[in-house]
């Protein structure tokens, strides 16, 4: 679970804000503790004594790095050596629901996929600009977008990280190696929150679940 960003378009670390009465961040160790053995949970190097109540619910908890790609790698070396599927989520989708776990775990255990990631087809037309001028319009077709849980044999991984690449999703250092990465259907609402109407949608979307 990568909770080590700054959240800098956010203006604040949005993985330990309240989230429908608790963090956010909890919202997402829940989800991922449904599917797994054990939950590593990838904080800030310096946290404060409040940031300290959202460890709770996590297996272990150990400090990222400067980047995602860095955060994950001190995850991934606290991850047991006799681990077989490992899932990497980001714990700012904190309305990623089970299933979607489940499924990207059975795309690897079941389906033999080396990697599985959750993806939504683009629905909006697509335009290229250079500064405030459209330069051209692309393409869509084929064309997705990436969500987490994302989901690896371990053993690939690692072999993604072994030389300490830079990625925005890890999914980018498995096709580096060449091995086909699986799709499964991603869902709309598992958003990110990025900014802070992401998280007001969040409360919103969660509130309707309840009723």
């Amino acid at each position: 679970m990568v909770a080590g960003g700054s959240g800098r378009r956010f203006g604040g670390r949005k993985q330990f804000l309240q989230l429908a009465g608790k963090p956010v961040v909890a919202w997402s160790v829940a989800a991922a503790a449904t599917v797994s053995d054990g939950v590593v949970l990838v904080i800030p190097d310096r946290v404060g004594e409040v940031d300290r109540d959202v460890t709770l619910g996590a297996d272990r908890v150990v400090a990222g790095g400067d980047s995602r790609a860095d955060s994950v790698r001190a995850g991934l070396a606290a991850v047991p050596d006799g681990a077989e599927v490992v899932i990497v989520h980001d714990a700012a989708r904190p309305l990623a629901d089970p299933s979607l776990f489940a499924a990207v775990v059975d795309a690897v255990r079941e389906g033999g996929a080396a990697c599985a990631i959750p993806v939504l087809p683009v629905s909006d037309t697509l335009k290229r600009t250079a500064g405030a001028v459209v330069v051209s319009t692309l393409d869509r077709q084929g064309v997705v977008t990436v969500q987490t849980p994302q989901a690896f044999t371990a053993s690939v991984l690692r072999e993604a990280h072994r030389n300490a690449g830079q990625s925005t999703d890890d999914a980018g250092l498995v096709e580096l190696l060449g091995i086909p990465v699986q799709t499964v259907p991603g869902d709309p609402r598992n958003l990110k929150i990025t900014r802070p109407e992401d998280l007001r949608l969040a409360e919103a979307l969660l509130s309707g679940t309840r009723r």
